[in-house]
């Protein structure tokens, strides 16, 4: 069952222990069968409820899954092997079309609103009790907030969505819990949940968002939560309609009590304006990310909710790293309001690159999706027949793999640094692996 490996262990954290070893290091793989509980006590000369405690914490972090009488197993996607370990390496001479990265030539300048903001430190420094929101930072972004339609709120700020994702998820559930999460999705997200213990209800996403119908069946099996990317979903670049969004409040509106969670890290990227889905549930949390506009290492998200959600937010952060630091929030004040970075002029050229493409993959029978944000999505009948031959053709894009659970195969092509002259090669390329059989490969 277990080959060579030996679990070990007296107690049950130790038993945990010795079985997400294996698995970080390889040696127990994603699907193999663990021992029946009675069977590993007796091996180990402990009580069976010490192995179900062991078996417990190991489904709490995400390590394993557990199907009745069939047994419990390392999950297909473990935690402790996450889905950006499948980053393939790409070699030289290859053009790499997979990183999900924004284009660094259209990020602004961080040197004179870090200046300013070290400048104004110097001044003013911030001291243990402070405030953990810069003052000027909520003004702006509540203002920006407030335009696009997002409720009346507390704000508060995390390094980056995900950040905020887990601790709004920290804050309301509990391990055993279930998440209606978008698939595809965010392959990083999809680890955080089973990471944190709890269990993922996928629903599956056209261009204008989650589909109404899946959103509900899964709020009606009992998920107790669901996270909506309103534009540049990665990696299907699905962005929320106004009809979609009636729809989906409307779903809500049956469920008040579940937690409603908003991602608009497509804030300065999109064009496409923002329908919120906030309003009919008793508690949300809408977050912001200056990551793809402004970059990735500002680490900066806001974060506005219901006020029990916001208070307990801000609660647990403080007793951790107690604030973020207001240096780089107030750098992020000054490019929000500096007028330097034109974001109209970011979005347009990213939805350039995307339309060309789709457009180019339109006129060679190509299948592609790609509303809004940095990516496009090719369904794809073999995955990785389809990486392998793109890569032979000297393109590296990403396995859909990393961003699905039951949604049918697809790769991921991020146009961010695509110029417009490569786009005819990539679709060549692309249309090239539709043409020749797919099961030659397998």
């Amino acid at each position: 069952m277990l080959g060579e490996y030996r679990i070990e262990g007296r107690r049950a954290a130790e038993i945990a222990a010795s079985v997400e070893r294996a698995v970080g290091a390889g040696e127990l793989e994603p699907g193999q069968l663990l021992p029946p509980m009675r069977e590993l006590a007796g091996e180990l000369g402990v009580n069976p409820n010490t192995v179900a405690s062991a078996y417990r914490i190991l489904r709490e972090r995400g390590v394993i899954e557990t199907d009745g009488r069939r047994g419990s197993r390392v999950r297909s996607k473990p935690a402790t092997t996450g889905r950006e370990y499948a980053r393939m390496d790409v070699p030289e001479g290859v053009r790499n079309v997979a990183s999900g990265n924004p284009d660094p030539a259209l990020l602004p300048s961080l040197a004179k609103a870090f200046t300013e903001a070290a400048e104004q430190a110097d001044r003013e420094p911030v001291l243990y009790g402070d405030a953990l929101v810069e003052p000027e930072l909520a003004r702006v972004a509540r203002a920006e907030l407030d335009a696009d339609g997002v409720p009346d709120g507390p704000l508060t700020v995390a390094s980056g969505s995900l950040d905020a994702i887990e601790r709004v998820l920290a804050a309301h559930l509990k391990p055993g819990d279930t998440v209606a999460v978008e698939d595809p999705g965010w392959g990083s997200l999809l680890d955080l949940i089973p990471a944190l213990g709890l269990r993922t209800a996928p629903v599956r996403v056209d261009d204008e968002g989650p589909l109404p119908d899946d959103v509900r069946r899964a709020l009606e099996s009992g998920a107790r939560a669901l996270i909506v990317t309103d534009r540049a979903q990665n990696p299907t670049g699905a962005a929320v309609t106004a009809a979609r969004a009636r729809a989906l409040r409307a779903v809500l509106r049956d469920h008040p009590e579940i937690l409603l969670i908003e991602d608009d890290h497509g804030h300065g990227i999109v064009d496409l304006p923002l329908y919120p889905l906030a309003g009919p549930t008793r508690h949300w949390a809408f977050v912001r990310s200056v990551a793809k506009a402004y970059g990735p290492d500002l680490r900066l998200a806001v974060l506005t909710g219901d006020p029990v959600t916001v208070d307990r937010v801000t609660g647990r952060h403080r007793l951790g790293p107690g604030w973020l630091s207001r240096i780089t929030q107030r750098a992020v004040v000054g490019l929000w309001t500096d007028g330097a970075h034109d974001t109209r002029a970011v979005a347009a050229a990213y939805r350039t690159r995307r339309d060309r493409l789709i457009d180019a993959l339109a006129r060679r029978g190509v299948e592609a999706h790609g509303r809004s944000g940095l990516n496009v999505w090719i369904p794809v009948p073999d995955e990785t027949a389809a990486v392998s031959r793109l890569l032979h053709a000297g393109w590296a894009v990403a396995p859909g793999a990393r961003f699905r659970m039951n949604a049918p195969a697809g790769i991921r092509v991020t146009v961010s640094t695509l110029g417009l002259e490569e786009i005819d090669s990539l679709a060549d390329a692309v249309a090239d692996t539709f043409r020749r059989p797919w099961a030659s490969s397998v």
